[in-house]
Order: C-alpha cells, then sequence, then structure tokens
C-alpha cells in the first residue's frame, strides 16, 4: 500500500506506472484504493463508476476497471456534502459530519472488494488518500491506516521532495502516528526529485536510520506525466499548448469529468485555457461548458461571475459553444430539481442557447457507448453518467446517435452544441474534423499515447528503483 505524507505526493502516478511495469513483466496487477474523493469518475466494466484515477491504473495493469477497484468514491456536491458512492452505485448525499461518523460501517465492503481482487491477481497495488499522518482522522478511517491494520497491507511511505521539508515530513509521520500504524510502514520514497540523485545520498540515510525503514529513491520527476488523465483539476496547467485554435473552459465550482480536455489539450493545433474565477472569459474558437457535479449550483456561480454575459457576448461574435452533461443541461433553457437531489428544491434558468429543458431525477445513467456524431460522420466511443431528463425541440437535431437513439442537440446554426457523451474527442477523426483547419496536419493518436506514456513511466520506475526489493516487501 502506497500512502502519502501528504495530497499529490504523485501515488496515483507510482502506483498506474509500478501496475504496468509488474505487467509487463508477465504478473496479474490490479490497483487498489479502499475510498477516494473526486469528480473525474470512470464507468466500469460492470456498469457502475469508480475514480478516473483507479480506472487509469486499472489500463496500465491491462485490465478492464470494475467497481472493487474503488469500493467508495466520495464525489462532493458541496462545502459539507458528497455524494456517496459505494460499488460503484450512489447510495445517497452525506454531510461531512455525518459521513466521517459512520463511514467506519463500510470497512467490511472495503475488505471484501479488496479480496476480491486478491484472489484474481498476483499482487494488489492499494492506494492511500490524503495524508496518512491525519491523526485527526484516525478514528472510522477506512482509507489508509484503519484498511491497511484490518487487511494486514504492508505500507510504502510517498513523500513528494519537491515541495520541501522532505525529511521532516518522514520522520514527523512516524512521531504522531499510532505505533502500530507505524509498524506496517515497510519502507520510505522519496518521489519527484530534479537534479543530481546523488545529493540526497545523506538525506536517505538520515531518513533511513530515523525511521529503521530502507529508504527508497530518490525517483526523479517525471516530466511526460502531463500526457496523462489528471485526478484534480487543479493539477492541470491554466493554459496548455501554443495552437492558433482556442479553447476556452470556465473552472466552476463542481467541474467533473475534466478528462473530456485531455485529447485537446495534447492536440498540437490547439491552446486549452483553464480560466479561474476572478477572471472574465477570453474570447475563443470555442468555449466549452464541462460536466458538473451540482449544474444548478455550478449555473449560479457562472451567473456571480459573469460568465454568462460572456458567454453569450462572444457567441454573438461567433465563438461556438459545446456543453457535456451538466454543461449540455446549463444552456437550455430551464433546470429543475423537484426532488432536490443535487441540493435544494427549485428551478434555475439556463443559457437560452438550446431549445431544451432538463428534469433532475435520482435516476443515474452510467454506460459505456458506441456512437456517431451528427456532425461529421465519425465514430465515437465515450460514456454516459449523469443524472436527469432532457426534453424539447432542440433534440430534433442531435449531436450524436448511439444506435437508433439519438444523443444531445445541436442548434439550427450548428454553432451551440450539447452532448451528454463524455470522452467525445478521444476520437481522433472527430477531434480534427470538429477542430478543422489547426488539425489539418495533425498526427496525434490519443489513445495510443495515453499508453505510451504508461510505459515510459514503467521504464523510469524500473530504472530509478529496485521492483525486486519493492516486491519482496509485499505479502
Amino acid at each position: 500500500m502506497f500512502m502519502g505524507t501528504g495530497s499529490d505526493v504523485g501515488k496515483s502516478l507510482l502506483v498506474a506506472g509500478l501496475a504496468r511495469a509488474y505487467t509487463n513483466r508477465g504478473l496479474r496487477v490490479a490497483p487498489f484504493k479502499p475510498q477516494n474523493m473526486s469528480n473525474n469518475a470512470a464507468v466500469t466494466a460492470d456498469g457502475g463508476e469508480i475514480g478516473r484515477a483507479q480506472a487509469l491504473q486499472a489500463r496500465a495493469a491491462r485490465r478492464q476497471p470494475i467497481t472493487a477497484m474503488n469500493p467508495v468514491l466520495l464525489k462532493p456536491e458541496g462545502e459539507t456534502g458528497s455524494q456517496l458512492v459505494v460499488r460503484g452505485r450512489r447510495v445517497g448525499t452525506y454531510k461531512a459530519r455525518e459521513y466521517w461518523s459512520e463511514r467506519h460501517k463500510l470497512l467490511p465492503q472495503v475488505c471484501a472488494a479488496h479480496q476480491e481482487l486478491a484472489a484474481d491477481a498476483d499482487v494488489v497495488l492499494v492506494e492511500g488518500a490524503g495524508s496518512a499522518s491525519e491523526v485527526n482522522l484516525r478514528f472510522g478511517d477506512i482509507a489508509n491506516f484503519g484498511f491497511a491494520r484490518a487487511a494486514d497491507v504492508p505500507v510504502v511511505l510517498v513523500a513528494d521532495i519537491e515541495r520541501g521539508g522532505v525529511i521532516a515530513a518522514m520522520v514527523g509521520t512516524f512521531a504522531v502516528i499510532d505505533p502500530d500504524d507505524a509498524a506496517l510502514i515497510a519502507a520510505t520514497l522519496v518521489n519527484k526529485f530534479q537534479g543530481d540523485p546523488q545529493l540526497f545520498d545523506d538525506g536517505k540515510q538520515f531518513i533511513a536510520g530515523r525511521t529503521n525503514r530502507p529508504c527508497l529513491g530518490p525517483v526523479p520527476y517525471f516530466a511526460e506525466a502531463g500526457r496523462l488523465p489528471a485526478e484534480d483539476i487543479l493539477g492541470l496547467p491554466r493554459a496548455s499548448g501554443s495552437g492558433a485554435y482556442h479553447v476556452v473552459v470556465p473552472r466552476l465550482p463542481r467541474i467533473s469529468n475534466f478528462d473530456d480536455l485531455d485529447p485537446l489539450r495534447l492536440e498540437p493545433g490547439v491552446t486549452v485555457e483553464i480560466v479561474e474565477p476572478g477572471r472574465p472569459l477570453p474570447f475563443g474558437d470555442l468555449i466549452i461548458l464541462p460536466g458538473s457535479k451540482s449544474t444548478r449550483s455550478d449555473l449560479a456561480a457562472l451567473r456571480r461571475q459573469g460568465w454568462d454575459i460572456d458567454i453569450l457576448h462572444h457567441h454573438r461574435m461567433g465563438a461556438r459553444i459545446l456543453g457535456i452533461c451538466g454543461g449540455f443541461q446549463m444552456l437550455g433553457h430551464t433546470v429543475s430539481d423537484p426532488e432536490g437531489v443535487e441540493g435544494s428544491v427549485g428551478t434555475s434558468a439556463g443559457l437560452n442557447l438550446l431549445d431544451v429543458d432538463t428534469v433532475l431525477g435520482d435516476r443515474k445513467e452510467l454506460r459505456v457507448e458506441q456512437a456517431v456524431s451528427a456532425l461529421t460522420g465519425d465514430p465515437l466511443v465515450g460514456y454516459h453518467m449523469h443524472m436527469g431528463v432532457t426534453r424539447g425541440h432542440g433534440l430534433d437535431r442531435p449531436f450524436a446517435y448511439i444506435g437508433a437513439a439519438a444523443d444531445g442537440a445541436v442548434s439550427p446554426d450548428a454553432t451551440v452544441m450539447g452532448t451528454y457523451l463524455h470522452g467525445v474527442f478521444t476520437s481522433d477523426s472527430f477531434r480534427r474534423n470538429f477542430i478543422g483547419a489547426a488539425a489539418a496536419t495533425s498526427t496525434l493518436n490519443y489513445e495510443a499515447t495515453v499508453d505510451a506514456t504508461l510505459d515510459a513511466l514503467a521504464a523510469h520506475l524500473e530504472h530509478h528503483l529496485d521492483l525486486d526489493q519493492l516486491l519482496g516487501l509485499a505479502r
């Protein structure tokens, strides 16, 4: 199990790289994260949803993602509440304090999911959550040492040297956690090193001496990580690329499934700009309203920023608008929540750019889809992950066809589009035809690029870590 001295120390990437490295050695590998908190999710082969990072790790292990790989997923819907997903299915929405007081009851299901994976794998690579030293959250924990103790899993403690204070973070973790938890730590690992690794030899010796554990690494910074789907929107650069085709994306408070942007970020002819709150939306060739975990709340936030005025102005000036999932719902006349499934009961006025209305409900659509673009005729591979039903005359001009069924809506002049399909830009032919001249000479094969990057990450870890030693720590 890989735990961190803090969040964003590189646990997800390490597990993905090790999954590919050990798979390349001929082992059957399974990734596992007991509890994840993320609005970036993926549909699984068994019809549920898990965190996007675990889906990437499953891909690294060359196996289909299943709900057992992330049995508990929290999807924030507000500052103090989240949707709870257990074994891929929505259970309900809980306030933070309510969940934290009851989460220990989920431990049997977490352990059962882990055992299910272990029965079908040579090695299970477990990713912890946040910081291993959050002793204030230790009671009832199922994400870090609570799970590790229950499953008797050895732990590798990971720290990010890029942040500074790596020695104090390592040694300090041992100082504050329960001794029985510390007994499970089999090694430490220094990640994201830049420079001459020999300059850290004394640091490694100090950490090993104070913790009485081997210190692995340091693992140098992996510069190609940006080619892989990010787990957190904060991990994405505000601007990607320098191409002539400008894509503008407002960063909504509850933005979800922002991996829809990943193929565009890698397209040489494209610049993707994620606009932070407090800034006006600049003009772009394409404005994307992304998915949202709380459509009405994010629509209100969009208006508070004045982005609705920017969108309407830029549209009149020639910008195209694309809404994906929650963004599609925002483009219609109204979004209603009669049952309060995403917050307060009520109806919000949309942007009136598509002739549709949406009613939210508690039924969640989770499906991988094979589709055809109604705009370009190109095949699409995507997925549905949404709550709500959209109706209106705008659906008579669909965005795509899934078999004989229509999906989404396109305005009469084809400048405003909405779809419930996530992942449409992974289709290379559709992406190029949709962008037009700026992608005319593009040779980007997005799916092959992701796999090549995973192989490069695996080779990176093979070179800088003793993977036999690491495997020897497992039981």
